[in-house]
């Protein structure tokens, strides 16, 4: 017989067993804007938007953003699904606790883009936000 592993019971042994940061979403205006006047890094796909909050809260907050440049309801909803793929895919290994991040959809290429590509671009991003300034 096959030794199966055992799987983690509760949350503490779950979150000791993988490395990823918790997520949850940003609802209110005031802490979009404040994401806004954070760090940025442009991709062909979307814009990121990220800034440090200086809280002790655990986790992660990221929050989408689609204009009415991206198009009708049904582009932007499209663009906006897309973009969580994509963060639920790359950002729960590579947030950083204590971070807020923002995606705002770009016109056309949000919704049409190849998603390996949206992929690629979500990491450079997150790799050039993190990046040590001076």
């Amino acid at each position: 017989m096959t030794e199966q592993a055992q799987q983690p019971s509760t949350a503490a042994e779950f979150s000791a067993v993988l490395p990823f940061v918790a997520l949850t979403t940003l609802q209110h205006r005031p802490d979009f804007l404040k994401a806004a006047s954070g760090r940025r890094q442009g991709t062909a796909s979307f814009l990121l938007q990220a800034r440090p909050r200086g809280d002790d809260k655990p986790g992660a907050r990221i929050g989408f953003t689609a204009s009415k440049k991206i198009g009708n309801a049904v582009l932007r909803n499209r663009a906006k699904r897309r973009m969580r793929a994509a963060v639920h895919a790359v950002l729960t290994g590579l947030a950083r606790a204590g971070w807020d991040y923002v995606l705002v959809a770009r016109p056309q290429a949000t919704v049409t883009r190849p998603f390996a590509d949206l992929l690629a671009d979500l990491t450079q991003a997150l790799a050039s936000v993190h990046r040590d300034r001076p």
